[in-house]
């Protein structure tokens, strides 16, 4: 089958997704994505340009479609992430309640660049407070991710810290690892203040050792710096 330059109905985008499926690629994707839902076995960026397809015009009707799948979450990730901030917003609840897995959290998130510039403060406030104020695990999660794609800035730091402070008795474990996550992308950035939040942090031994080694995976880091926070864990 040969993929249309242009989908405008959603059965083509199915069609499109299992078209670009392998058994390989669902495999592995099993192995690492914990979902309950159906995995196709489409590799991410085929799945980023499936929806790179759908005419604008059909997005928002797209949109009201159930997602079954997982690739089907990516792809309805993707489409709000083509759409203006203010149409966006409307529509970034109806991702968030579908999102159940680190993939569908951390893709959606990363995808929000261009929608989102000029606009922080206002999204940090209408509604990144309310997702880290969430109960659920993926919820919470995606506002950690978010503050790590677009808020580990000089201004920002402090009220990282005070959330990372705030949910440091969150046990759920993709919470904890977005936490290390963006606490190490901090460190990279803002060493000092990084590490003098470390030192008088209230984490769990595991979430700050897990900060402790992912600072330490990283090749901006020099050796004797990861010397050093080698000596800092718990």
């Amino acid at each position: 089958m040969a993929v249309q330059k242009l989908i405008n109905d959603y059965g083509e985008l199915l069609e499109a997704l299992k078209y670009e499926a392998s058994e390989k690629s669902q495999k592995f994707s099993q192995k690492i994505i914990p979902t309950e839902r159906k995995i196709l076995g489409v590799k991410i960026p085929a799945v980023r340009r499936m929806a790179a397809m759908v005419s604008l015009g059909k997005i928002d009707a797209f949109l009201k479609v159930k997602p079954m799948t997982l690739e089907e979450v990516l792809a309805r990730g993707f489409l709000i992430c083509r759409l203006p901030y203010d149409e966006m917003v409307l529509k970034f609840d109806s991702q968030v309640k579908y999102i159940d897995d680190w993939c569908s959290c951390d893709t959606f998130c990363s995808g929000l660049r261009k929608s989102l510039k000029s606009h922080e403060d206002e999204f940090l406030k209408l509604k990144i407070e309310k997702l880290l104020k969430d109960s659920r695990e993926y919820t919470t999660r995606v506002g950690l991710v978010l503050l790590k794609c677009y808020y580990v800035k000089a201004e920002y730091l402090e009220m990282i810290f005070e959330w990372t402070e705030k949910l440091a008795s969150r046990e759920e474990y993709y919470i904890r690892m977005a936490i290390a996550w963006l606490l190490s992308e901090c460190f990279i950035k803002y060493p000092t203040a990084t590490t003098a939040y470390l030192i008088d942090s209230n984490l769990p031994k595991w979430t700050f050792n897990k900060t402790i080694s992912k600072i330490c995976d990283s090749y901006r880091v020099d050796a004797e710096t990861k010397k050093m926070l080698k000596r800092m864990r718990k």
